[in-house]
């Protein structure tokens, strides 16, 4: 027994040193997986993403709304000398010192149903002329309608109002999402650290086995009773102990540091994982068709395939509508010019003003080029088409695979733990029959790497049960065990 104090002592020194010097927390999953959603730097890149998409769909928003322009100039002056032609055809120069203000105000407004624009403006105008024979004008523009209007053309507000609401939800959608995907990564590290802390139980338990017995085994061979290749195995054995202990102590500190940066948790802190109870009651046994129609009406893998279908006819109706170019512009408005500023907006000096134009351009000989645009933008929504179609079917697997799974697994997690318990009953019957004499180092031994091997796998099973039912929540965006859809309240400001 003094072997094993040897090696235990100094081990048992360095954690209760670390103990005393940190505090030790006992975390539970539950919380964990708060902190996680809470802290984790994964966490707050789903935040920033999804604070990304939300002003996206601000600014789009902003498009269907009028837009208010205040403009002027207050004031411009200019001195100048600018040549003039004479009437007998010399040239001169003459001096040219004004100074001029303006102002003006506009509303425009998308038009979404034809893809045009419509102004209403209004403006004036003081111009100061100095010199001989100086004077002010004023010119007001009591108000006009102008619009602007693409003729068989692109029409980017529509597709717009039809792509943009899509990727909101999409966005939103992937929120949630993303925090199921924080908590699959707690679970993940979690119960790594589980199985380390279990780990280095077991090797500690192991290591005092093997002291205890290599003693029993060397006073045994002293009379006799076990051979010298029987003592030889047995310091093996201890030694491999020995060092099992000192990696499931490292493995340990790297797995506890792993959690704890992913949790945002203060080095000094020392973590303490639970085994966490999955109330087998209220386990719910899962159907495909159930699960599969929520995944699909909840995950943004829909609304992502909604949009790449939108953004596909977008761009072959974009290629059409490019190959020529027909404009609408027009405009009407009131004008009125006069020497002092509120006879410019007198109505006996008020002028009509209207422009129409339309603009035209149309290819007579591009070789093809803008059909070839339009071939490429359809055959991209073909190739888009036939991606999602196998998307989809990837997708449905997907669900139906982790369906079998988690219904699966609690029965898995059952007999995991009865091996458990059988392996422990074996390995410490086993023990006694070694004192005993009844059995080798070999058998010993092979019972106690089952023994090892079961209890790691029984917390490796929990972990598959928890890891598949929040698989199945970020897939669908459902907890079947509370009865509800997922949300996650945010309020960007």
């Amino acid at each position: 027994m003094k072997r094993i104090y040897s090696i235990i002592v100094p081990i048992l020194g360095f954690c209760l040193a670390r103990v005393h010097a940190q505090d030790t927390v006992r975390l539970e999953l539950t919380e964990a997986i708060r902190l996680g959603k809470e802290r984790s730097v994964q966490a707050k890149a789903a935040e920033s993403e999804y604070l990304s998409a939300y002003w996206a769909y601000r600014t789009y928003r902003t498009e269907l709304l009028p837009e208010v322009v205040l403009s002027g100039t207050v004031p411009y002056y200019s001195k100048s000398f600018n040549t003039r032609q004479n009437e007998d055809g010399s040239w001169n120069y003459v001096e040219n010192n004004y100074n001029r203000i303006d102002a003006g105000i506009s509303v425009t407004q998308n038009i979404p149903w034809t893809g045009g624009k419509i102004t209403v403006g209004s403006s004036f105008e003081r111009l100061r002329q100095y010199g001989d024979g100086d004077y002010t004008h004023y010119r007001s523009i009591p108000g006009t309608i102008t619009l602007e209007q693409p003729l068989f053309g692109f029409n980017r507000i529509k597709w717009l109002q039809r792509i943009e609401p899509v990727k909101y939800r999409e966005a939103s959608r992937k929120r949630i999402s993303d925090r199921e995907e924080v908590t699959l990564t707690v679970i993940q590290y979690y119960f790594d650290l589980l199985a380390g802390q279990t780990n280095l139980d077991i090797s500690v338990q192991n290591l005092d086995n093997a002291e205890r017995l290599y003693g029993i085994t060397e006073a045994q061979h002293r009379i006799g009773r076990q051979s010298e290749i029987d003592l030889m195995q047995m310091k093996q054995t201890l030694l491999n102990a020995q060092s099992a202990l000192t990696d499931a102590q490292i493995s340990l500190e790297a797995r506890m540091f792993q959690l704890r940066s992913f949790l945002g948790i203060d080095e000094s802190v020392v973590l303490q994982a639970v085994v966490p109870s999955f109330i087998a009651e209220r386990i719910p046994t899962l159907r495909y068709r159930e699960v599969v129609e929520l995944a699909l009406q909840n995950n943004p893998f829909t609304q992502n395939i909604q949009k790449r279908m939108l953004e596909a006819s977008r761009n072959v109706s974009q290629a059409k509508a490019d190959r020529w170019n027909v404009n609408l512009f027009a405009s009407f408005g009131l004008s009125g010019t006069a020497d002092a500023f509120y006879r410019a907006y007198s109505s006996h000096n008020r002028r009509n003003d209207q422009v129409i134009s339309v603009g035209v351009s149309i290819p007579i000989l591009d070789w093809g080029k803008r059909k070839g645009r339009v071939l490429v933008a359809g055959a991209d929504k073909e190739v888009t088409e036939s991606r999602i179609e196998k998307e989809k079917m990837d997708f449905s697997q997907n669900v139906f695979l982790r369906v079998q799974y988690f219904n699966n697994q609690p029965r898995q997690l059952q007999l995991a733990r009865e091996r458990a318990d059988l392996a422990q009953k074996r390995y410490d019957t086993s023990v006694e029959a070694f004192v005993q004499g009844k059995i080798d180092i070999l058998n010993l031994n092979d019972a106690r790497s089952s023994k090892d091997a079961a209890l790691l796998n029984y917390i490796e099973q929990m972990h598959w049960l928890w890891s598949y039912y929040y698989q199945i929540r970020s897939l669908t965006l459902y907890d079947f065990i509370g009865g509800r859809p997922l949300t996650a309240e945010y309020d960007p400001g």
